[in-house]
């Protein structure tokens, strides 16, 4: 007696391309969101270093006497942890309501060693002693320009430190914040997207 052969039905090669085809489609889809997930995340930890790293820097300089109404946001410098001053004239990237900002004698930046860059604005000062004075300093987390105006995980976003050594950002200042300029207003659209207090 012979013995009966039995057959185990498997994938054809048709149908494991077609598999893979459709595993390609996906993937193509949600590794890009996935990796800018994880962009911004990183760039979002960055921010928040960077906000403790400034309010530490400024509590400092506040002890040691130097803040004044004509204080302007480079006098922080000095009492805060980076690698190299940068006034060479080279392009970060701005907030997302504009496209690039240089590193000047107006504006010198600190590179900072998680890769991000400070950008402090000295073309004005406090302007007073209240509290709803400000100075304002961009962190570009990647400290390179993108070459884009659009908003992503390479923008920078804007803090604003007041003169009591509160930090915010431009979308959530204090109604009637002014410096040497003038008044500022607040900007909801100004903070990147990946930015986030929480």
């Amino acid at each position: 007696m012979g013995q009966r052969q039995t057959w185990v039905k498997g994938f054809t090669l048709a149908e494991l391309l077609i598999s893979l085809a459709i595993l390609g489609v996906i993937a193509t889809f949600t590794i890009p969101k996935i990796l800018s997930s994880q962009q911004a995340s990183a760039s979002n930890a960055k921010a928040k270093e960077v906000a403790g790293m400034l309010s530490a820097a400024y509590q400092q300089a506040k002890y040691d006497g130097i803040i004044s109404s004509a204080t302007k946001p480079s006098d922080i410098l000095p009492y805060l942890n980076y690698a190299q001053r940068d006034t060479s004239g080279a392009l970060i990237d701005h907030v997302p309501t504009l496209s690039s900002a240089a590193c000047n004698t107006t504006y010198p930046c600190a590179r900072l060693h998680n890769g991000g860059v400070l950008l402090f604005d000295d073309g004005a000062t406090f302007g007073g002693t209240s509290n709803l004075h400000i100075l304002n300093i961009y962190f570009d987390p990647d400290g390179v320009y993108s070459g884009s105006a659009a908003d992503g995980p390479s923008k920078a976003v804007e803090f604003f430190v007041y003169y009591d050594g509160s930090i915010t950002t431009r979308a959530k200042m204090k109604p009637g914040s002014t410096y040497s300029v003038g008044l500022i207003s607040a900007m909801p659209a100004a903070d990147p997207l990946w930015f986030s207090w929480q």
